[in-house]
This record gives C-alpha cells, structure tokens and sequence, in this order.
C-alpha cells in the first residue's frame, strides 16, 4: 500500500472549492451545531444528503442523538457565523436569530438556504462520520445571495451572480 503524505492530500483536496454550512440540532431544547463543508446531495429519490462530521467533533454526538439536523447554507457575508461555529465550548446561538425548523433543528437568519433532516443512517469512514439525513424539509431563503465558499485554505465568494 502506498503511504500518502497528509499535507501533499490537504493541498490536492484543498484545490476543490466547496461551500459551507452549519449544522444544526436540538437535544432537549438545547440547540447545537458546527461549521462544516464535508456535505453534499446523495439522493432524489429519496431525498437524501450526506455530511461528514469529524470524529472529534463535541457537537455531532448532541445532533446525532436528537434523531435530526438541519444543514443551513451560508451566504458570503456570513464568515463571522463560520468563524462562530467553528470553535468549541462556547454558546453559539445566544448572538443569533434563528427559529426551529419542522425537526426542532435551528434554521439561522440570513443564510442563502436549509434542508432539514431526520437521521437516516451513520457510517464510520476514516477520521469522519457519514451521516445520511432524509430531507423533511428545505427552502431556499435568499436566491439572489451569493455562497460563502471555501478554496484553498481560505473563504470567498462568487463575483457578481446574474
């Protein structure tokens, strides 16, 4: 088997310009979350999409056990919220509007759109989760914002969207 270099396979990766998104969840009334850009559709029929939280992550568990999670798309002006959302230990919805989406899950004020989740199945991959949401619920909240995107090692956006 040939050994790979993790930094040679972080900046190959990191050539693939993804979006972010928080997910979001409520155990007991508690809501949670973390940024993440491990996402993407997997199914329209059924309705299906993946996110694939880290191993690591203190948030995921709290999602995970509440059965629910709603992937809320970040529109470019909300880096703060990603910054937010990215780090550990600290009350993330105390400085934000939101309101509970059809699963209980937080959608957060301002974001481009949000598919909300039931938890369809989780598989162990690696250092990550995948977790496999069936769609409840979804709207696009914004069609003229334009996406926070990631690129190697560092946000963007789109230039202006026609």
């Amino acid at each position: 088997m040939t050994s790979i270099d993790p930094r040679q396979f972080r900046t190959t990766l990191g050539q693939f310009c993804s979006g972010v998104v928080i997910a979001t969840g409520s155990l007991a009334g508690v809501p949670a979350g973390f940024a993440a850009q491990s996402f993407t559709s997997l199914s329209l029929d059924p309705p299906l999409i993946a996110l694939c939280p880290a191993r690591t992550s203190s948030s995921w568990p709290k999602l995970r056990d509440s059965g629910s999670f709603c992937i809320n798309i970040l529109a470019a002006n909300q880096k703060p919220v990603c910054d937010l959302f990215a780090k550990s230990g600290v009350d993330k919805f105390s400085s934000l509007a939101w309101r509970p989406g059809v699963t209980g899950s937080p959608i957060l004020d301002g974001v481009v759109a949000y598919i909300d989740c039931d938890l369809e199945a989780e598989h162990d991959a690696g250092d990550h989760t995948i977790a496999v949401g069936r769609v409840r619920d979804m709207a696009v909240l914004d069609e003229t914002a334009a996406p926070l995107l990631f690129f190697r090692g560092t946000y963007g956006q789109f230039g202006a969207l026609a």
